[in-house]
């Protein structure tokens, strides 16, 4: 199973060119567009994304990964084993939480180049057929690398802020609800929020925080819009309780 994680939207043309490479190098292998609108040019938010949702995807899935706001630059290619799961995509921070958070870690720098590559398209050029070479069971085409020189420095276990917006208008941080002892309350803005379970807990109406279906800390409205309700915009810091 081949998995695409990016930034591209789903209005473009982009998500198609690269299945269809998907396709033609890994004929009746499965494709499942997880997320095309991982937040845009941010692979620093979109690895905690990342990592909260290949959790559910057996080993051997191989993680098309593409938030690549350094396309043509001297950024480096790789591809990343985490606890049986392959991640192919720019080296660029967008594999950091799954390497921090990883039980079996493999490194590899891409050292194959396409007969065509474009500047501005490695996704489709470049990243696109190796992940079809893995997903079909071949080689990795690059040299190993060692994880330590690879992951960056500095990065919280924990991304206080909110890194995404579904079409509801609830609001997703980078936080694992299990990190946090209680339930404390959440501050974002001028707003206190309290937990609940789940949105029927609270009146029609009534923003909360809550765990949501893959252990983020997510800020909802019952039957409303969060991000509008409460002003929230990706990139948001949010707080519990002197936390954080």
């Amino acid at each position: 199973m081949i998995v695409l994680f990016t930034d591209f939207g789903l209005e473009d043309p982009y998500i198609g060119q690269m299945q269809a490479v998907l396709h033609r190098d890994a004929p009746g292998v499965p494709q499942v567009n997880l997320f095309a609108h991982a937040p845009n040019f941010d692979p620093h938010a979109g690895a905690y994304l990342l990592a909260a949702y290949c959790e559910e995807f057996p080993a051997g899935t191989v993680f098309l990964s593409i938030v690549d706001p350094g396309v043509g630059s001297t950024r480096r290619p790789c591809v990343v084993r985490v606890d049986g799961r392959w991640f192919v995509g720019p080296d660029n921070g967008l594999f950091n939480v799954i390497a921090m958070r990883a039980q079996t870690l493999e490194w590899w720098d891409i050292d194959w180049c396409p007969p065509r590559l474009s500047a501005s398209f490695h996704g489709r050029d470049l990243f696109a057929p190796v992940a079809a070479r893995i997903a079909c069971g071949e080689a990795v085409p690059g040299v190993v690398a060692d994880p330590a020189e690879r992951i960056l420095p500095g990065w919280p276990p924990e991304l206080a802020q909110v890194i995404y917006i579904d079409h509801y208008g609830n609001a997703m941080t980078g936080i694992r609800a299990a990190s946090l002892e209680g339930d404390v309350e959440l501050e974002v803005g001028v707003h206190r929020l309290r937990r609940a379970e789940t949105f029927s807990a609270v009146p029609p109406g009534e923003a909360f925080w809550y765990e949501n279906a893959n252990g983020l800390v997510e800020i909802a409205v019952n039957q409303g819009h969060a991000a509008i309700r409460l002003g929230l915009s990706l990139g948001e810091r949010v707080h519990f309780s002197g936390r954080l």
